[in-house]
């Protein structure tokens, strides 16, 4: 059994090495290979090109790299089609899985893409293309999937990965004695994202903005977990420029950990909420794009929301402060807020604890479970 998968960012190398794991109980001897990150390589997938390569974001911003991504897809195309996997597996980045599952499937190659393009929000007509592409849509939210059922495509909900790894009620005590920060001290965790193109907009003003809630509470705690190296160099070049009058501790990785230990998360839209949800963390999301990116999207977005908690409470439960509105100011009083609002957080905790509720599916095991049904009728290993 060979199976290949794509994934582009952190949070698709975690639900890739999850779902690798749970193919491995059908699959013993399955070789796994293509695009995927340091969890993944792990358990022995084979990467044949870096996973940083493909982590770019925003409509604009991809156009600077379209040359050498259309030759690592052109190269994966040949490369499968000359000796063809027993199925494809396309873990998020869909501008980039898309097309790279539809040339796979008219080859004869049978293609999954697992974490759906929000075509329910915007840009609906690509569900056209995405139906002659795959032959399985495997969805993390149970709207998602309702969406595509009215499209006729094939689809499974199978729940979040996350949510099954993670308790309903997490150890706040246990992970601030990690940092060694005291129980009573109250602590904000910086998240401006794992990609460079967001670090870049979003670390100087939380960078600020902590300088700023600093200022209004002497006794507040920053920690800011860095994805990796080249983003920790990044972060730490910021501080160096900016000098802020406030002390940030940048931590290698560990970023559920530095999220566990906050009071308040203020962070990048994108997995990372659904993380801070499920450890019932009140947080404010934010999140900026080029000034062109943001007009098109603005006129493409159907949806009231972009960030994953409010989209699964169908209601704004967490402030998001976007382009122009993402300022210090702004950050820094919504942070302020849910310091010292303890009613606010009570009542937020408690809805997201009835979401974490209905996302607990075992998620790897229903996903890998749907790629052997799925091969079955052609393959018996």
């Amino acid at each position: 059994m060979r199976i290949a998968i794509v994934v582009g960012e952190t949070s698709g190398d975690m639900l890739g090495v999850g779902l690798i794991k749970a193919l491995k109980k059908h699959y013993p001897n399955a070789t796994f290979e293509g695009i995927g990150g340091p969890l993944m390589e792990a358990e022995g997938f084979q990467s044949f090109v870096p996973m940083e390569r493909l982590a770019v974001m925003g409509l604009v911003e991809i156009l600077g790299r379209l040359f050498e991504l259309l030759k690592v897809r052109k190269q994966l195309v040949k490369r499968w089609q000359e000796s063809p996997p027993d199925v494809f597996i396309g873990i998020d980045a869909p501008e980039f899985n898309t097309q790279l599952e539809y040339k796979l499937k008219q080859s004869g190659i049978k293609t999954v893409h697992y974490v759906s393009p929000s075509v329910w929000a915007w840009r609906s007509k690509r569900i056209h293309k995405i139906k002659q592409s795959v032959d399985l849509m495997l969805t993390l939210f149970p709207f998602e999937a309702k969406f595509y059922q009215q499209h006729d495509v094939p689809v499974c909900f199978v729940g979040h990965n996350l949510a099954d790894s993670i308790p309903f009620e997490s150890d706040t005590s246990e992970a601030r004695r990690f940092f060694q920060i005291n129980d009573a001290e109250k602590v904000v965790c910086l998240m401006p994202g794992s990609r460079g193109s967001e670090v870049e907009k979003l670390c100087p003003v939380f960078i600020q903005t902590a300088e700023q809630v600093f200022a209004h509470n002497p006794d507040v705690r920053f920690i800011l977990p860095a994805a990796n190296e080249a983003r920790k160099q990044q972060i730490l070049q910021f501080i160096e420029t900016l000098q802020p009058n406030v002390v940030i501790d940048v931590v290698d990785g560990h970023s559920k950990t530095c999220m566990q230990a906050a009071d308040v998360i203020l962070l990048a839209s994108g997995t990372a909420t659904l993380e801070g949800m499920l450890l019932k963390k009140p947080m404010i999301v934010s999140y900026i794009v080029s000034p062109i990116t943001a007009m098109i999207m603005r006129r493409l977005i159907k949806q009231d929301f972009i960030s994953l908690p409010n989209l699964l409470a169908g209601k704004e439960i967490v402030p998001e402060i976007l382009q122009e509105q993402a300022i210090a100011d702004n950050l820094a009083q919504a942070v302020n807020e849910r310091l010292e609002d303890e009613q606010l957080i009570h009542q937020l905790q408690e809805t997201f604890l009835t979401i974490h509720q209905d996302l607990k599916c075992n998620a790897n095991e229903q996903a890998a479970q749907a790629v052997v049904n799925l091969l079955q009728p052609s393959v018996n290993d």
